[in-house]
């Protein structure tokens, strides 16, 4: 096999001109006979038996390239791209140049690639530092969280709606006095002045008796989501069935003990205060990182390929969905009640995409000039957490993986080491 000439498309865009020897591309056309025989029927021959001169005179040769090419230039570009020390960032375009029995095979592989990174300054760079304070107010909210958790709800009936109760209701709405799809509830709970509902709708409610039926008027917001119902307005006829009351339990001793494993409300609050100096030591420490490797990020040049921000809204958006999917809902079913396209819905996640491609290349370029290297033990280490997260043997989980996978993980440690590295040498103001 030759390279006959590398060159620069455009910017980190390269073509090679490939030559394959024509025995090597003999082997390709009979490996493609091998796969396609069956395929061939031809009169005199049982389907699949007739000898590959026979198929080639009755079908033609080209009848088995494309196989071939497939066999052949997967193999000769891969040895070219190695040859050439390339990167790769998605698959090339190949165009056949010359072709055909007892002829070398020559083709041309376009390849986008890795974009050079100039690093700018990275090491000792000055950050202002995530405040991690927690205050008795801070304490404080999250105490009374924990207090409306414990709450119950107690039904009255000795007086009208209020703000802040939740009223059961059942209700139908309609539009020019036809019913509408999805307008129609029975015993919900809406709580009143949370919001929930079509902006008008709660407030009517207020100082409405139980058993009282009322006729609700109200306008769906311009951009509701559904072209049918956008600004329309609505009549909802409501019936107040049930009126509930948030109860609180008593602050004392007694409820430290129901809902913690200390005796008294001074030692619960304690508690609390460490749990949450501690998430919000882990919350700067994750802010300063992000500050610090976003100011690296800034800090360098680099011309990112657009293929690579694609690939990358690609995995934002399967991920997303699989986040939808775990809530019962799908990407489609999303796009509908946001009245958006697949296309806008991509191209909110450009900017971030970018900023994150960015910074894997030139985190991947530090490790690489401060020469950061993965040991066995540390190979061997990440392996058997993997093992764990799988809940399977470190041994068997060590025979499965592929040397690309091996080099996969070693890459992802070296990535955490150069983060470390970076954040260790960076200076918080």
């Amino acid at each position: 096999m030759k390279v006959n000439k590398i060159e620069d498309v455009e910017k980190n865009v390269v073509q090679l001109e490939i030559e394959v020897d024509a025995a090597k591309f003999e082997e390709g056309m009979q490996q493609s006979y091998k796969k396609n025989a069956s395929k061939f029927n031809i009169p005199g021959f049982r389907k699949g038996k007739a000898p590959r001169n026979i198929v080639e005179r009755y079908y033609g040769e080209q009848a088995l390239y494309d196989d071939a090419i497939n066999i052949v230039c997967s193999e000769a570009y891969d040895q070219a791209v190695e040859e050439k020390k390339l990167q790769p960032v998605d698959r090339p375009e190949i165009d056949i140049i010359q072709i055909g029995s007892k002829q070398n095979l020559i083709f041309s592989a376009k390849i986008t690639v890795k974009p050079e990174v100039e690093l700018g300054s990275y090491m000792g760079v000055e950050v202002t530092k995530a405040d991690a304070t927690v205050t008795e107010d801070d304490v404080e909210k999250e105490f009374n969280k924990v207090v409306e958790k414990n709450s119950r709800l107690v039904t009255v009936t000795d007086r009208p709606v209020q703000s802040g109760d939740s009223a059961v209701i059942d209700f139908e709405g309609f539009i020019d006095s036809v019913p509408f799809e999805g307008g129609k509830g029975t015993d919900y709970s809406l709580v009143i002045g949370s919001g929930t509902f079509i902006p008008g709708f709660e407030d009517q409610l207020i100082g409405k008796n139980i058993g009282e039926e009322v006729d609700v008027n109200v306008s769906f917001p311009e951009e509701y989501g559904k072209e049918e119902l956008n600004g329309k307005p609505a009549l909802f006829k409501v019936t107040v069935k049930e009126i509930k009351v948030k109860e609180l339990p008593a602050v004392d001793d007694e409820f430290a003990k129901d809902i913690s494993e200390f005796d008294t409300l001074e030692e619960y609050k304690k508690d609390l205060r460490n749990k949450l100096e501690e998430t919000a030591k882990h919350k700067a420490e994750h802010e300063n990182e992000e500050s610090i490797i976003q100011k690296i990020a800034e800090n360098a040049t680099l011309e990112i390929p657009k293929v690579m921000v694609e690939k990358q809204i690609d995995a934002m958006a399967r991920d997303f969905d699989m986040r939808l999917r775990y809530q019962g809902l799908d990407l489609q079913r999303y796009l509908e009640m946001m009245g958006m396209d697949f296309e806008a819905f991509r191209a909110q996640f450009a900017g971030r995409a970018e900023n994150e491609v960015k910074i894997q290349l030139v985190v991947e370029k530090i490790s690489q000039v401060e020469n950061v290297e993965v040991s066995d033990d540390e190979l061997d280490e990440e392996i058997k957490k993997m093992a764990e997260a799988y809940k399977q043997s470190a041994e068997d989980l060590k025979k499965s993986l592929r040397p690309e996978d091996e080099e996969y993980v070693k890459k992802d440690i070296a990535f955490r080491k150069t983060i470390k590295l970076l954040v260790e040498n960076a200076k918080l103001a």
